[in-house]
């Protein structure tokens, strides 16, 4: 599903999961997705790996920074 650049909770909520089964699928805690998801650490390369197949996606079409917006976005 490609649908432009999106941050992981928009891919994930896309893709109807929340974020325990998401967790579960890559093999991290609900926690650590968590803290993904909103900006506070960064996934390392495999599981960057893991969050692509998950959301059928390339690492470019991730904003792994929710909050800095994307030049050219409305902070969408």
């Amino acid at each position: 599903m490609m649908a432009g650049i999106l941050t992981l909770k928009k891919h994930r909520l896309l893709h109807d999961l929340t974020q325990k089964e998401a967790a579960k699928e890559i093999g991290v805690s609900a926690e650590v997705l968590s803290k993904w998801e909103r900006g506070i650490t960064f996934p390392t390369p495999p599981n960057i790996d893991k969050l692509c197949e998950l959301y059928d996606t390339n690492y470019m079409l991730i904003n792994f920074y929710p909050n800095i917006p994307l030049k050219g976005t409305k902070g969408k």
